[in-house]
């Protein structure tokens, strides 16, 4: 058993946890507790720690593979990213696509295209609203939030691993690339039309902005159209998830 977070590995998961550079050097991240844990798909699991009251608990997780290593409850504590650490956590290979994945085989694709989006708990909730709309991937810009932040991956509530997304140092290009499928591009704008006088049926993608600026005016000058969500009182714009989650719900609804 481990009862030190001076151990090397405990040293390493801490790193794990606080640094994406350091995620993305070895091409890991960490999840937590037992429904991200049963969530993984196994081939992509890398090292399981677990503290014996949790093994003792759930003895049939571990049926095909042992734990790697048990922690000591104090250890798991400060590993953890949350206030009451269920017992368990592992590191998690990464996996990330290309944009020309998420275009193959997609006739009319529902896309999300995220401009430096900076808030994990705003990135968790469009990947699992996402997929809940059927969104046919979900493309970054490569200053925005990363996507195997523990904050993010918790809120995504397992949508991580079903959801495709990439991430792109040329989101203009990008955006051309789509436009050349005939995907139809529609930015999140308040100076924009009626959101829900257009037509989604066909492929198109959404393009949602920083929290705090929006879209860059270069990247709204790409888009085909501008749309605005509807609002009362003296609301001016909507949190990017929720407008996020409008937006693609929209779309399915029509596409039902």
């Amino acid at each position: 058993m481990i009862t030190s977070v001076s151990n090397k590995q405990m040293k390493n998961l801490m790193k794990l946890q606080k640094s994406s550079r350091t995620r993305r050097e070895q091409g890991l991240f960490i999840i937590e507790g037992i429904r991200m844990f049963e969530e993984v798909p196994k081939d992509r699991l890398d090292q399981v720690y677990v503290t014996e009251a949790f093994y003792e608990k759930n003895r049939g997780l571990f049926e095909k593979r042992r734990p790697d290593a048990f922690l000591a409850e104090n250890v798991m504590e400060k590993i953890s990213e949350t206030k009451t650490p269920q017992g368990v956590l592992a590191t998690v290979k990464m996996q990330e696509y290309e944009v020309a994945d998420l275009l193959k085989e997609n006739q009319d694709p529902l896309f999300l295209v995220l401009e430096n989006l900076q808030d994990p708990g705003n990135l968790g909730t469009i990947l699992r609203t996402g997929e809940g709309a059927g969104v046919d991937g979900i493309i970054m810009s490569r200053d925005t939030v990363d996507i195997y932040n523990p904050k993010v991956v918790r809120s995504t509530m397992g949508a991580l691993f079903r959801m495709p997304f990439c991430y792109v140092a040329d989101l203009e290009g990008t955006i051309g690339q789509l436009k050349e499928r005939n995907i139809r591009i529609y930015a999140a704008h308040l100076e924009g039309d009626g959101f829900y006088e257009k037509d989604y049926r066909s492929g198109c993608a959404f393009l949602i902005g920083n929290e705090g600026n929006g879209l860059s005016d270069s990247i709204t000058s790409l888009a085909d159209e501008k749309i605005r969500i509807p609002m009362k009182g003296k609301v001016e714009s909507l949190n990017a998830a929720i407008a996020a989650t409008l937006m693609v719900y929209e779309a399915l609804r029509q596409r039902l």
